[in-house]
């Protein structure tokens, strides 16, 4: 088992929701997410910090709430937040290809009590790349 599968799973078994996400979900390998579809990378990726309802959370950090949120409205912001990360969120951009970037933004931005529906493209993604 890798180094991340081992921070991954200690993360999840101390997790609140530990039961669930080892029986909903699998570990990437390495450095980079497999997930393709946007619901997966969220589940795999996001939820964790911004919980599965995308409710965010307070704790050792905030964790804001992704659930009818304002912010998501033009698509280039959550793109840039993904790709180049914002204060205690990591930047994804090399861990993720401009398709599951895309993705994991256009799922955020039609669910969770979100209706933006002009989705995000890879090219769009591509743009936001340092």
């Amino acid at each position: 088992m890798n180094p991340g599968t081992c921070a991954a799973a200690l993360v999840l078994a101390l997790s609140p929701f530990a039961a669930h996400a080892q029986s909903a979900a699998h570990f990437s390998p390495a450095y980079r997410f497999t997930e393709q579809s946007g619901e997966q990378l969220f589940a795999n990726v996001c939820q964790g910090c911004h919980m599965p309802d995308a409710g965010g959370a307070t704790g050792a950090g905030i964790y804001p709430s992704l659930a009818g949120n304002k912010n998501l409205e033009a698509g280039g912001y959550p793109v840039y937040v993904v790709v180049r990360g914002q204060r205690a969120m990591p930047p994804f951009g090399a861990m993720m290809s401009d398709d599951q970037v895309a993705a994991v933004v256009n799922y955020l931005r039609t669910h969770f009590g979100n209706d933006y529906t002009d989705a995000v493209t890879a090219e769009d993604v591509k743009v936001a790349r340092p």
